[in-house]
């Protein structure tokens, strides 16, 4: 019998997983949709692209934000929300003003500015300790290779031009450490439609282990993580979130473990690869393509893949073209269903809707769903998202029953994700007639 630790959390209890390390594991039965464990932010650092859109303080999103009277770029719900940023804001607020439209620090170095400042006056556990304090948070310190130690550097520069006005610094291997935890343990926290919209670390989510097959999902409520059972869990068995996107083959998903976080995933997913074949399916030809010809088409669908990363901040209508283009070439060997189609035609979606082409978006999407349904786990925000999308955008171009028909879709994975209560089902709900 599993007995639960009694300084832990009721539930789940932290223990030495096999091969893996530290790991969190049940202590009673979860079946799908039950709260497993909600953790609160050790702090974290809204998107300068949501300012305005989301509130600075708790990341709940207002239509009536009030601004900050000094620096007039951060927007807080009410009084409450501003005196609780204060302590975090006062490191940018005068900075923002002086710099103006050069204050430009990257959300990681923003996000390590504040756990350095609350380290400093947080001498106690936090809710978001119960299992693990920040400072014990895995750093992989021996596995950096030069270029990820060339990053640090250049975030430890960027914080000492940025905060050196008001920030007392630890010592140089401190802020290593410091850089080598966040990029390890941060978080993203993304909306319903998985829209970026800032930065966090919450150490006790921190302790759940990846798996290709995962029985948990992390999703947000505001500032708040929420781990959620999307599969009966039993006492004694371990809990998986997934790390990465599942979409893609084995090959791909070990090698971003291994870029990330330095570990090699031998999960039930990676040693059958059970859906390799379907996610890397060949167009049907008279004349079947040979092997050195598909493996250069792999390669410049992961070169198009990385060098559209690069231009997406572009944001113009040419990336619709490299788009295109990459679809053509690709799909003269790929199928349609082929994960490396899927992502382009998810990026050119993405162009479309930017671009306000709602008849393209919608048509990339209906494209997207069908293999994203086979592909992804039966309760995938991934799936949700795309559902959720779908139907506002048939909504939008009045195809009322089958925008009707995405939205329920995407209301039956968000209600095991997120929970009933949460405002983004509950928003979704408002929309359903």
């Amino acid at each position: 019998m599993i007995v639960p630790d009694p300084d832990g959390i009721e539930g789940i209890e932290q223990f030495q997983s096999p091969g893996k390390g530290r790991g969190l594991r049940a202590c009673r039965n979860f079946t799908i949709g039950d709260l497993v464990l909600a953790c609160p932010a050790y702090s974290c650092a809204l998107s300068a692209a949501e300012r305005g859109a989301y509130c600075d303080c708790c990341f709940s999103r207002n239509k009536s934000l009030s601004k900050c009277g000094q620096c007039k770029k951060a927007f807080y719900c009410n009084m409450h929300c501003q005196r609780r940023d204060w302590p975090m804001h006062k490191l940018e607020c005068s900075a923002m003003c002086a710099y103006g439209e050069k204050w430009s620090p990257s959300e990681t170095v923003r996000l390590a500015a504040r756990i350095t400042a609350k380290k400093k006056t947080q001498l106690e556990k936090t809710l978001s300790e119960k299992l693990l304090l920040v400072s014990d948070l895995e750093a992989n310190l021996d596995k950096l290779d030069n270029e990820k130690k060339e990053m640090i550097e250049a975030d430890i520069a960027a914080l000492h031009h940025f905060y050196s006005k008001h920030l007392e610094f630890p010592d140089h291997a401190s802020l290593i450490m410091l850089f080598a935890q966040v990029n390890c343990n941060g978080f993203t926290i993304e909306d319903e439609e998985l829209s970026h919209l800032g930065s966090a670390i919450f150490p006790d989510v921190s302790l759940v282990n990846h798996s290709c097959c995962p029985n948990v999902i992390i999703t947000y409520r505001g500032i708040v993580a929420e781990v959620r059972a999307i599969r009966d869990i039993s006492p004694g068995e371990e809990i998986f979130t997934s790390y990465i996107d599942l979409l893609y083959p084995t090959e791909d998903r070990i090698q971003r473990l291994r870029d990330s976080y330095y570990f090699t995933c031998e999960c039930t997913e990676c040693s059958t690869k059970a859906k390799d074949k379907a996610k890397m399916k060949i167009r049907k030809l008279s004349t079947p393509p040979k092997p050195e010809v598909i493996e250069d088409m792999l390669r410049y669908g992961r070169n198009a893949i990385e060098d559209f990363r690069r231009a997406k901040h572009t944001k113009n209508i040419l990336l619709l073209s490299i788009c295109e283009l990459s679809l053509d070439k690709m799909g003269s060997v790929f199928d349609d269903t082929n994960v490396y189609m899927l992502h382009m035609m998810y990026q050119a979606m993405g162009v479309c809707l930017f671009m306000e082409d709602w008849e393209g978006a919608l048509s990339y999407g209906e494209r997207i769903i069908g293999p994203y349904r086979v592909y992804y786990p039966s309760y995938s925000l991934n799936v949700a998202s795309m559902y959720l999308k779908l139907g506002r955008l048939c909504l939008g171009l009045d195809k009322e029953s089958q925008g009707m028909k995405y939205l329920k879709k995407a209301m039956a994975i968000m209600e095991v994700v997120f929970g009933k209560d949460h405002p983004y089902f509950t928003e979704i709900q408002k929309e359903v007639k």
